[in-house]
């Protein structure tokens, strides 16, 4: 088997029950399920080429060579594509995302669904969307449901084989737009797999991951019932206990800038005013501000209004990852 490639493109997600904190911090087992939207107009493309000729795997991210950490994630989700496989060949991974990677807005998830998808083509497997969707976990748990398409749920699970995510709705469903306010493009300095592990150690994090599947039936009744207002109330309310949790956590970990702060409060008092909008936000500053189709050109209007914001990026739900 000499230089078999494979090509893949998957997208981010924006989780409106957020995952965060693992039972098994190696296969990145969840605390508690989570439910999500893909993002259409944003993406990663990576290849993935097995070769006889390298000694050792490589990583190209938007142009420039990985080493040390980013790499090794990256070759332990490859060993595990050649253990299934059966082959011994060393991979090139080149992978380009369109959008700010390493600062909030789920890069990594897009990243290693494409990465699992490529790898595992190349490889010569034929995985179905529930082996993918564990394999792309054990890369980066949002992964996981950056696999399926449109409306996506991730059941928590007991184990490897039990922990993966599944299509709710597809994303013609229901026409929310993911108007997202970028307050930095700077990669963050502790990143999500990092901030994991320190969970627990939160007094807030138990009841919060005890509180999950209220949230989650809450959740997926207003997404099935087109319920702006539930979804507002619910995803906003999951969003600040997350970072709840990591404000309280031992080391502390603070994402929000003054921006992020100011978005909020604003985003609040236009709902209140009658827009239909609410902000969501994942390990970062840059805020998600979910609106209706009809709500999101005054929201990007007003969020280019406030101090901080340097670009609003949009998009509606998107499909599930896929060969190029």
């Amino acid at each position: 088997m000499k230089n078999k490639k494979g090509f893949a493109l998957a997208h981010p997600n924006i989780a409106f029950i957020k995952y965060w904190g693992n039972t098994d911090d190696v296969l990145r087992l969840p605390s508690n399920g989570s439910i999500s939207m893909n993002l259409d107009n944003l993406n990663s493309t990576t290849s993935v080429e097995f070769s006889v000729d390298l000694n050792k795997d490589s990583l190209k991210l938007n142009g420039h060579v990985v080493e040390g950490q980013g790499l090794k994630r990256v070759s332990d989700m490859l060993s595990i594509v050649r253990n299934l496989a059966e082959i011994n060949l060393h991979a090139e991974v080149v992978s380009n995302n369109n959008f700010p990677t390493g600062s909030g807005i789920a890069s990594s998830a897009s990243a290693f669904a494409a990465l699992a998808l490529a790898s595992s083509t190349a490889a010569g497997l034929k995985l179905n969307e529930a082996e993918l969707s564990r394999l792309a976990r054990t890369g980066s748990g949002s992964a996981s449901r950056s696999i399926p398409s449109g409306f996506v749920e991730w059941t928590k699970g007991e184990d490897h084989e039990s922990s993966y995510s599944k299509s709710i709705l597809a994303p013609h469903h229901w026409k929310l737009v993911d108007n997202i306010a970028i307050v930095s493009k700077e990669h963050k300095k502790t990143g999500s797999s990092s901030g994991h592990p320190i969970a627990k150690t939160s007094p807030i994090q138990a009841g919060r991951v005890a509180d999950a599947p209220r949230r989650l039936d809450l959740c997926r009744n207003a997404i099935i019932k087109k319920d702006f207002s539930a979804l507002a109330k619910i995803a906003e309310i999951d969003s600040n206990l997350l970072h709840s949790v990591m404000l309280t956590s031992t080391p502390q970990l603070i994402y929000w800038q003054p921006a992020t702060i100011d978005i909020m409060r604003n985003v609040q008092e236009w709902r209140a005013s009658g827009v239909e909008a609410f902000y969501t936000i994942d390990a970062g500053p840059n805020v998600h501000v979910i609106s209706t189709e009809g709500s999101s050109e005054k929201v990007v209007s007003l969020l280019k209004e406030i101090d901080g914001v340097q670009e609003v990026i949009t998009s509606t739900a998107g499909g599930a990852a896929r060969l190029l």
